[in-house]
């Protein structure tokens, strides 16, 4: 295999508010754990079934954790992109263990807020087509929206993840 890829999507809700940690020289590291649940019906007795995954995020991206520590509370639907890794460490009576983690560094990790739970009782801000809720780029700035901050969502059809393009393309 020429190359290979490692990148996990989820949407889910934060389990408990997260914990900033800060490094022996000021930066900071977010950890957050998010809930993704699937459900189905069983086709013995007709029961609606649900299966709840819980995942270790950890964000090591400066910008991205400012806006885990201001806006992300228990509760919040997030969408991330991030890479996973497994590290290895050692329990108290000297064991080996294992923890897999979704880690947030780098260029190729992403957070946006799916709801507005994290903004102050709802308040919605932004123009995407999540709920108005803002995302933020790798770098944890806020690219710019041509929605305004009006209350709610502006569904104009087209892909929920498309931008607004400028329609006099040249080719």
């Amino acid at each position: 295999m020429a190359g290979s890829v490692n990148k996990v999507i989820l949407i889910g809700n934060v389990g408990a508010d997260p914990e900033i940690r800060r490094t022996q020289d000021g930066r900071p590291i977010a950890n957050l754990r998010i809930a993704t649940s699937e459900t189905w019906r069983d086709r013995n007795s007709g029961e609606r079934k649900e299966k709840t995954e819980w995942h270790n995020v950890v964000v090591f991206n400066e910008g991205l954790c400012k806006v885990v520590e201001q806006y992300v509370k228990k509760g919040a639907k997030l969408y991330i992109e991030g890479a996973l890794q497994t590290r290895k460490w050692q329990d108290q009576t000297g064991n080996d263990r294992y923890s897999t983690e979704v880690v947030l560094q780098g260029f190729n990790s992403t957070l946006t807020m799916l709801d507005g739970r994290g903004e102050g009782g709802g308040d919605r801000r932004g123009g995407n087509d999540f709920g108005g809720a803002p995302n933020y780029d790798d770098y944890g700035s806020r690219p710019s929206s041509g929605g305004g901050s009006s209350g709610g969502s502006s569904r104009s059809g087209g892909s929920p993840l498309s931008r607004d393009m400028d329609d006099d393309i040249p080719f």
